[in-house]
């Protein structure tokens, strides 16, 4: 059994949904502790989240620093009982490893933890450094995970130079996709204020639904862009409508909306809540209604393409023999906070069964992954 394929199935074998670690972080510090990195366990708190576990190490010194950033925490397996094998158990059938965190993303934190050691093994003494910054907290709030331990290391005057986060990249192939940025996310909450009422005497009450009807109609009237250069247009998904009655002869007296926008690098979320705002106040005959935008830690951000994302997709093509696309597409990662940090780019498994039932990663994929993130490596501190 390679050592890629090993330590995939220790990590799946930890049940680390979010918050719980169970003893995933301390399987990966044992492991670059053996191989001399020293590590630091932070945890992290803050009113009304879970206390979370995170885990850095470092090994070298000065510059260049190569940073391969990730987490363990995954997402609830659902009814166990419609898994092909336990969620947690990591069998292996059909060339493939099975397990909740297969490919999001317990397989390309193992692909790069092997990668550096055979790195280390074969290379010995190099000039730079190379550090892991792994959270428990990219599947939960994002509070206490990834945007804390940046601050903490900085405040420890690490630096780092580039930074790979192995996530789930790829669409059906290995090689297909390097994510060289991400959308923003802005969500919001419209609710329109009425007067309940009899429905067979309408002159009677206020009908908030008809309005909000409207309101959102204004909001979809035109697109917000057209896109940029390696950005798609942005976009305003509607995704619930309430009124909280369950009567049909009754006129509600609310009924409210919530959107989330995902937006592209011509947006800041400050400029695109005076947009929303505008649209609103251009609509005839105004009703009673309320706008509450969430608080959003995630805006839009572009990795130029450069000689680094170029050496990396070069990397890709010799291991896989597929010429990488570079997109922006997808919704929100940790790399919405590493980029104010150091230029990071996105590569990691085939992501179709992330999240999903019978969640799982191809063992031929694996000891690829592992390939590209050495090549890399040999590249990087050539």
């Amino acid at each position: 059994m390679s050592d890629v394929l090993s330590l995939t199935r220790d990590l799946i074998r930890c049940p680390s949904v979010t918050p719980a670690d169970a003893g995933a972080l301390c399987l990966i510090e044992n492991v670059l502790k053996t191989a001399g990195f020293e590590t630091h366990r932070v945890i992290f708190s803050a009113e009304g989240y879970p206390d979370t576990d995170n885990l850095y190490a470092r090994i070298g010194e000065g510059s260049p620093c190569l940073m391969f950033a990730g987490h363990t925490d995954v997402v609830p397996v659902g009814d166990a009982a419609h898994w092909r094998f336990d969620p947690f158990s990591a069998e292996i059938a059909d060339g493939m490893v099975w397990g909740r965190g297969a490919v999001d993303m317990k397989g390309g934190v193992a692909a790069s933890i092997v990668a550096v050691l055979d790195f280390l093994k074969q290379r010995g003494p190099f000039k730079g450094s190379i550090a892991f910054l792994i959270t428990g907290d990219e599947e939960g709030p994002a509070v206490n995970g990834t945007i804390k331990l940046l601050e903490w290391a900085r405040e420890r005057g690490e630096k780092f130079d580039h930074c790979i986060l192995g996530e789930p990249t790829n669409p059906d192939h290995l090689g297909d996709m390097i994510k060289i940025g991400r959308r923003g996310s802005l969500s919001a909450t419209l609710t329109v204020h009425g007067k309940q009422g009899h429905v067979g005497y309408p002159h009677l009450a206020d009908n908030p639904v008809h309005h909000i009807m409207r309101l959102l109609a204004t909001l979809r009237a035109s697109p917000l862009d057209t896109g940029t250069e390696h950005f798609d247009a942005s976009n305003l998904e509607i995704t619930s409508l309430e009124t909280g009655n369950r009567a049909v002869n009754i006129i509600p007296a609310e009924a409210s909306a919530r959107f989330n926008i995902r937006f592209n690098d011509l947006w800041t979320p400050e400029s695109l809540r005076a947009e929303i705002t505008r649209r609103l106040a251009t609509l005839n005959d105004q009703p009673n209604y309320t706008l509450d935008f969430a608080s959003t830690n995630a805006v839009a951000f572009l990795t130029r393409p450069g000689k680094f994302v170029a050496m990396f997709a070069r990397a890709v093509e010799a291991e896989t023999g597929r010429k990488p696309v570079l997109s922006t597409t997808g919704g929100t990662s940790d790399a919405r906070f590493i980029k104010d940090y150091a230029e990071v780019l996105e590569f990691g498994l085939i992501g179709k069964t992330m999240h999903a039932v019978d969640e799982r990663v191809a063992v031929d994929d694996l000891e690829k992954l592992t390939g590209i993130y050495g090549r890399v490596l040999g590249d990087y501190f050539r």
